[in-house]
């Protein structure tokens, strides 16, 4: 599978679409010139232009010119876009993958010529460093198209196959999660000052910590309790913290907040 020949189409080239090239061009498997960004206010783009990448508001020129199609647009942007496409796709030599919030296989097929391989993604900003958590689904009859899916995104951090199901589960776990982990931080950031730290010194300790934090979980594989268990002992300053987070509501919170994107992203498009 040559993906480094392969010439990529991000169309919507917004936040998320612009975290993918960046992603994507630091992965060092993909050349700047292969990878057209589109967007109506294509003066937007004008650093991305300056660095290589190919820049247009023309959706149908990049898509003639493109063999992977990457949707990131609004949702409520998907529908005209693919009527705008449509007729231009090649399904011997075109694969989409959509990275729209709440739109189907199904919404988008309906749109697309018969048989078009199709494949949901789900990434989140971390993309642009090489650390997404990428979530991927697809008809099983895609198999190829899955493949150079996963391929495609395994360069820019993890990917998991999920059933489409769950995907709206996956936006708010992981595309709205790092908002969340974020918050985190700010948090324990704004309580470092509270206890005498300087803001840019409270940041980068609880920046840091957190990222302690995700890294032994990812290598030791314990479950999070068994590593919290290792800093809590009888009387200690640390249970008590944890104590009084959890008298406020910190874990409830964290749960109503992901049931509340995931119940928000089902209904976005």
């Amino acid at each position: 599978m040559k993906l480094a020949k392969k010439n990529i189409a991000i169309l919507g080239a917004g936040n998320i679409g612009c975290s993918i090239a960046n992603g994507l061009e630091a992965s060092g498997m993909f050349q700047m010139k292969r990878i057209t960004l589109t967007r109506r206010r294509v003066e937007k783009l004008d650093e991305y232009k300056k660095k290589g990448f190919q820049v247009t508001s023309d959706n149908i020129k990049a898509v003639k010119n493109s063999d992977i199609i990457i949707l990131c647009v609004e949702p409520h942007q998907l529908n005209l876009l693919l009527e705008e496409i449509s007729q231009d796709l090649d399904i011997s030599k075109h694969l989409v993958i959509s990275v729209v919030s709440g739109a189907k296989v199904s919404d988008i097929a309906a749109k697309l010529p018969d048989n078009q391989p199709i494949v949901r993604a789900m990434p989140n900003t971390a993309i642009s460093i090489g650390e997404s958590m990428t979530c991927i689904c697809a008809d099983a009859k895609y198999g190829p198209a899955i493949d150079i899916t996963k391929a495609i995104f395994d360069t820019v951090g993890q990917t998991q196959l999920i059933r489409e199901e769950q995907m709206t589960s996956a936006t708010a776990l992981c595309a709205c999660g790092i908002a969340f982990f974020l918050r985190a931080i700010r948090a324990a950031s704004q309580g470092g000052i509270e206890i005498g730290f300087h803001s840019n010194e409270s940041l980068a300790m609880a920046t840091q910590t957190a990222k302690g934090a995700a890294a032994l979980l990812g290598v030791m594989q314990n479950h999070p309790e068994y590593e919290i268990d290792r800093v809590t002992t009888p009387k200690g300053c640390t249970i008590s913290g944890l104590n009084q987070m959890e008298h406020g509501g910190f874990s409830s919170a964290m749960i109503k907040g992901i049931l509340t994107s995931a119940e928000k992203a089902e209904k976005l498009y």
